[in-house]
């Protein structure tokens, strides 16, 4: 199982102010995907995890602490699970940290207004933990709006747990909730002579807890009809539509990606920072101040030197990478609150379905669209390890990063041709091998099921915190690793190394008819993608690409070798030798493909 779980049998401690508590016992939020849990989460522990209006959010096991008035909690946020017979290597994560910790206090979080569907997962729970569960009906608030009423004491009773109402993303019904963990904590009795019981629950099993739902719904449940929110089902219908949805999807590219990312933050906000701060201001006294502490030549331009550590590795990654990656993270952050991309899995499920995948694998492909590695980790929400191994390769290949995809939007802004071509290769590159992947990897068709939320207007402090924790994390993994770039590439100046492989490089250069200078370029990409497009970026600015040549080379740096924080996560992931296997074959697929596009262009006398 690739989802790692780890405890401490040690009894832990939290300073809360002068007086230290002690933690009483473990909380443990369990649920469907996409009911609150990362929200609750947060509201207990204070502490960020991603919420998303989508389902598969949380792909690992997340702790943090709550505190009480006299006590302190360790509380696990895990996976979205449908039963406790798992399907995905999630639900087993989730499966296993339950069984691991079986005298903790199991908090099942379910969608309100979805009483019908979610209690049947309550009442597994109830046969393993029947003294330490606690029931919590979110999202209230929209269960109230569809007219779905709930009466949570007869809910108690005919349950035998207690039950509490919440709307956790706003923080409702959470001070109910401690002080109900608080009481069952307390009864010592209970939570420690539980043992859990490692149950198979048959089809029989399933159809008795059916009828007991239904008994359960009817006696507990009123529904009002409700009018129809007609702007809301107006969207749907739109938005899921086999034509008007694609016309949706490309206007959310056009000015979410490309003019708010590519033009906006990769353009003008990158042109700012770049030119205005570093090259006129910062660059030239970090230059000064540095020749001035460190005389000697060789060493001072380990910091202020063509590739030195402030003047490209800091540059790169405050001046290039972080603006697109923040511009691109606000995007998909009011794009997920909204409940969009649910319905863009559905829309492109008969798309995925034929390269192997179904509509469930949308959420990791657009997630590469802001980091791979993050990406990657998700594919474990898909179910079969055909369709992980199919859905790692193309992410791998054909899905930039928001900093390399920002960075070439802004490259081919001003020659539309070449975006075109760039574009269309990629897409097409992506749909040709995921097709062979699919033929050439045994296994069954992919089945799709989500739950849809609905459409929301997105939460500004939600998105704002999102965003900005996304950010932190990925300039947290960039900016060591740019430093450690241009560390090395000093280094290799001082032993010739550098030169040698740049000398090296310059006769593939020629083979896929591209400039001497793209050799350094390539070396940047080895390091990191979203470092290699950097250095295109550079070099464009001096005005030695053609426009044939810059699209060759976004081509090749697009479907590059992933960078090496992705190639660990692979590894992890799909194991070393499927790793290998994968970045031999996106090597060879860049490259190729790039020498293909440019004699294509020289034969036909095209010029972009």
């Amino acid at each position: 199982m690739n989802c790692e779980v780890t405890h401490s049998s040690q009894p832990l401690k939290t300073q809360f102010g002068s007086v230290t508590l002690p933690i009483a016992s473990k909380v443990i939020l369990v649920g469907n995907p996409n009911v609150g849990k990362s929200a609750l989460f947060n509201q207990l522990t204070k502490r960020y995890v991603s919420v998303s209006n989508y389902p598969g959010t949380t792909v690992s096991i997340s702790r943090g602490e709550m505190k009480t008035k006299d006590l302190s909690y360790e509380v696990l946020d895990t996976p979205g699970m449908y039963s406790l017979s798992p399907l995905t290597d999630d639900e087993r994560a989730a499966k296993k940290v339950l069984i691991d910790h079986p005298n903790s206090i199991i908090v099942h979080v379910i969608d309100a207004k979805n009483l019908d569907r979610m209690l049947a997962l309550t009442l597994q729970l109830k046969v393993i933990f029947p003294q330490n569960l606690i029931l919590v009906l979110n999202m209230m608030d929209e269960a109230k709006r569809v007219g779905f009423k709930i009466d949570t004491q007869k809910l108690e009773m005919q349950l035998g747990c207690p039950v509490i109402e919440t709307v956790s993303i706003r923080g409702q019904g959470i001070s109910k909730l401690k002080e109900k963990i608080d009481a069952l904590s307390r009864d010592k009795k209970q939570i420690q002579d539980n043992d859990a019981k490692v149950i198979q629950f048959s089809q029989a099993h399933a159809l008795l807890r059916q009828e007991k739902i239904n008994e359960i719904v009817s006696q507990t449940t009123t529904s009002q009809k409700m009018s129809p929110q007609r702007v809301s089902k107006f969207l749907d219908r739109v938005i899921m539509h086999p034509v008007l949805g694609y016309v949706v999807l490309a206007l959310v590219l056009y000015y979410g990606i490309y003019q708010f990312v590519g033009v906006f933050a990769a353009g003008t906000l990158v042109d700012f920072i770049e030119t205005t701060l570093f090259e006129e201001n910062i660059n030239p006294w970090m230059t000064s101040f540095f020749q001035w502490i460190i005389p000697w030549k060789a060493f001072s331009e380990l910091f202020v030197g063509e590739y030195g550590v402030f003047t490209l590795g800091v540059r790169y990654a405050v001046a290039l990478v972080l603006p697109i990656v923040g511009a691109f993270f606000l995007v998909f952050s009011l794009l997920e609150d909204t409940g969009y991309l649910p319905r863009l899995s559905l829309l492109l499920d008969r798309v995925f379905k034929k390269i192997g995948l179904n509509g469930r694998a949308v959420i990791p492909m657009i997630l590469g669209l802001g980091c791979d590695t993050m990406a990657t980790m998700v594919t474990r929400v898909l179910e079969t390890k055909r369709e992980k191994i199919i859905a790692t390769l193309l992410l791998a290949l054909a899905i930039p990063c928001s900093a390399q995809l920002g960075l070439i939007l802004a490259l081919l802004a001003t020659n539309p041709n070449a975006m075109m071509l760039w574009a269309s290769v990629v897409v097409l590159e992506f749909l040709w091998v995921g097709f062979l992947a699919s033929k050439i990897l045994p296994g069954t068709k992919p089945q799709f099921y989500m739950e849809v939320p609905p459409l929301r207007f997105p939460l500004l402090s939600n998105v704002v915190s999102k965003t900005w924790a996304r950010m932190k994390w990925y300039f947290l993994e960039v900016f060591p690793l740019f430093i450690l770039a241009s560390v090395l590439i000093w280094v290799g100046i001082q032993t010739g190394v550098f030169q040698w492989i740049i000398h090296s490089l310059e006769p593939l250069m020629a083979w896929l008819g591209l400039p001497a200078q793209m050799a350094v370029v390539t070396l940047f990409g080895f390091f990191r993608r979203d470092y290699g497009a950097a250095g295109l970026f550079d070099l464009q600015s001096q005005n030695i690409l053609t426009g044939n040549q810059l699209a060759v080379s976004a081509i090749i740096l697009t479907l590059f070798l992933p960078c090496i924080a992705q190639f660990l996560i692979m590894k992890k992931e799909r194991g070393l030798k499927v790793t290998l296997i994968m970045c031999g074959f996106v090597f060879v697929m860049a490259f190729g493909t790039g020498f293909f596009v440019s004699k294509i262009l020289t034969v036909s006398g095209i010029s972009l």
